[in-house]
């Protein structure tokens, strides 16, 4: 475990203090009259502000967690009630059933379809097409591809900039960083949380993926995969202690340590779960023996099952503690499933929706979200701030950069002028309302390759998806060509959420108007573009009649 180190004096602007003798001829320390006053002011705040509740976060982020990995069902029927599929009686998830049951939970929540983008938009409430982290961080290399932008964000988040965990520190939060990170590449300030507004880390570093889960294998250390050792977990090297138990327990001692020092705190609990490599976890092997899935998929459900039992011993530590109804706790993935179940574009390792991690398709980037207090309790003045029903399901669309916004007007913390935020609150959906004000849209900017999907922009437009192929016929990761019909993909998700039908040459004044609206997002968030072998931008255009 990293801490960052003590803090610096405090000066409170005051004249130094005088010295005078007494009869006796002791030495007597005076104060100005007007440094009391302000000692007296600085005092006074400093006791207002302490005794103001505030609540205690946890955010719970699942690397490659989509919406269908999960035996909570998010997807709805025509009348907005949970619909379940195969999928959700393959995966055993108790913790999120109970979260569930406890709070609200989204049907059409959006994430970026790679992790560092995802994570970066959460540290800073921007659109990835904004902060320009478009891809995934290879922590050795830049990793634009062939055709993508020289100037995208591939060093990620520098120290100093405004981050979530950085403003609620200014706000007396103790701030915990555990598990995987992937916010900027090796030897980079990005690549250290305690730069980014941290004050605590606990296993993050460059990477995404896991040397290895296993404590046996020392997580990585020593073996082939050394370059993705986890850190800071010498202590269970030889051990049988699985990597995600192993961060549970972690977290779960710097918790306590936050409530025994009085101190609120924000958990960014980041599970390497469930990101290959597929190593089973061989406490759950046996629910899945009989499954007639594949070894690889019966262990990404092994992953699934030991990234739930954490979030079930983290509520259960909140009640120990005595903290849970003052603990609100906020449950995503970072993009869509990475299940090993079928290929990457077609109905399978999310189904019924399409395509998986790194698609441009639903499953690519639908995850699951829940928000609830850990211990619900509608008479606790912290609850009464942010009130959220149990068991309901939010059908309006939601994404990432929203947790920015609603964090900190929860926390009466307001982003310093100058800094964009692309997302919006949440506290009306959280309650169950339809916000009529919201803008039913996404953006997800993907201007890399080679990938599952290549050099590709979608754009989510009320009941409409757009997809902007700007180089169609660049073969993906999979030897498939990506699209051989030109451009565009446009599919009415009312009527279509499967993407099963492209409808961009049936409704041709509908596709132009998705276009215009595609080419005005990428424009307001100073978007970077794909580039022909010419060096050319690839802007979307209008199709002519």
């Amino acid at each position: 475990m990293l801490e960052r180190g003590g803090l610096a004096p405090v000066h409170w602007g005051c004249p130094r203090g005088l010295l005078q003798r007494t009869g006796d001829g002791r030495a007597r320390f005076m104060l100005p009259l007007r440094c009391l006053l302000v000692l007296w002011s600085c005092l006074t705040l400093a006791v207002s502000a302490s005794s103001e509740p505030r609540p205690n976060i946890m955010v719970f982020v699942v690397d490659d967690m989509g919406v269908m990995d999960s035996s909570v069902a998010f997807l709805t029927d025509e009348k907005g009630q949970a619909r379940r599929y195969p999928l959700n009686d393959f995966y055993r998830t108790p913790g999120m059933e109970r979260l569930a049951a406890r709070g609200i939970r989204f049907s059409q929540f959006y994430a970026m379809s790679v992790c560092s983008p995802t994570r970066i938009s959460i540290m800073t409430g921007q659109n990835a097409a904004r902060h320009r982290s478009t891809n995934w961080i290879n922590p050795g290399q830049n990793n634009a591809g062939p055709n993508g932008p020289d100037r995208w964000n591939w060093e990620g988040l520098r120290k100093g900039e405004v981050t979530l965990p950085g403003l609620l520190r200014g706000k007396g939060y103790k701030t915990i960083h555990v598990g995987k990170a992937h916010f900027g590449p090796t030897g980079k300030e990005g690549s250290e949380p305690l730069n980014l507004g941290f004050d605590v880390n606990v296993g993050g570093a460059a990477f995404g993926a896991p040397g290895s889960y296993y404590g046996e294998k020392d997580y990585g250390h020593g073996t082939r995969r050394a370059h993705n050792a986890v850190p800071h977990l010498g202590k269970y090297h030889g051990s049988k202690t699985f990597l995600t138990e192993a961060l549970t327990i972690e977290a779960k001692k710097c918790v306590t340590k936050a409530v025994s020092s009085r101190e609120p705190f924000f958990l960014h609990l980041s599970h390497y779960a469930v990101h290959a490599p597929f190593e089973s976890d061989p406490r759950f092997a046996p629910h899945y023996r009989e499954s007639g899935k594949s070894k690889n998929a019966q262990a990404f459900a092994t992953l699934v099952e030991g990234m739930d039992k954490s979030l079930g011993d983290m509520l259960e530590h909140f009640e120990k503690l005595g903290i849970a109804e003052d603990t609100l706790v906020v449950f995503l993935g970072d993009n869509g499933s990475d299940a090993p179940l079928g290929h990457q574009h077609e109905v399978a390792c999310s189904a019924p929706l399409r395509g998986k991690k790194g698609a441009h398709y639903e499953g690519g980037m639908r995850v699951p979200f829940m928000a609830a207090w850990a211990k619900p309790n509608a008479s606790n003045p912290l609850q009464k701030k942010l009130r959220i029903p149990a068991g309901v399901i939010q059908q309006q669309v939601a994404s990432v950069t929203d947790l920015f916004p609603t964090l900190l007007e929860l926390t009466g913390v307001q982003a310093p002028d100058g800094h964009v935020v692309d997302g919006y609150r949440l506290q009306t959906l959280l309650a169950g309302q339809v916000d009529r004000e919201r803008p039913e849209r996404f953006l997800m900017h993907y201007p890399h390759g080679r990938h599952r999907s290549n050099y590709f922009t979608t754009w989510r437009d009320g009941d409409w998806k757009l997809i902007y192929h700007a180089l169609p016929g660049e073969r993906t990761t999979g030897g498939r060509i990506q699209f051989k019909e030109g451009h565009y993909e446009l599919f009415n998700l009312k009527r279509d959420p499967f993407e099963s039908t492209n409808v961009a040459k049936i409704k041709p004044a509908e596709l132009k108007r998705m276009v215009r609206g595609l080419a005005n997002a990428l424009e307001e968030h100073d978007a970077l573009y794909a580039v022909d072998s010419g060096g050319r931008e690839l802007r979307p255009v209008v199709p002519n009649p």
